[in-house]
């Protein structure tokens, strides 16, 4: 018998955080410079939506000077 496909909810869905560039990547290491591509961030207030896993945390923690995790208004 097959089965049914339900939609997700909203807590179901996968959490996802928002981070900001704070700071500009110029005269900073090469490898936090590559951490900034990796998370898609191009340019100071350069917001992105990624998902909320360890290994996008772990980015965020290796570069805490350059980015922040934004709070919702919600």
């Amino acid at each position: 018998m097959a089965t049914k496909k339900t939609k997700k909810s909203k807590s179901e869905a996968a959490k996802t955080i928002r981070i900001r560039q704070v700071r500009s990547s110029i005269a900073t290491p090469r490898p936090h410079r590559e951490v900034l591509r990796g998370l898609g961030l191009r340019h100071p207030h350069h917001e992105v939506e990624r998902p909320d896993n360890p290994a996008i945390r772990g980015m965020v923690a290796k570069v805490p000077y350059l980015v922040e995790i934004v709070e919702d208004a919600s």
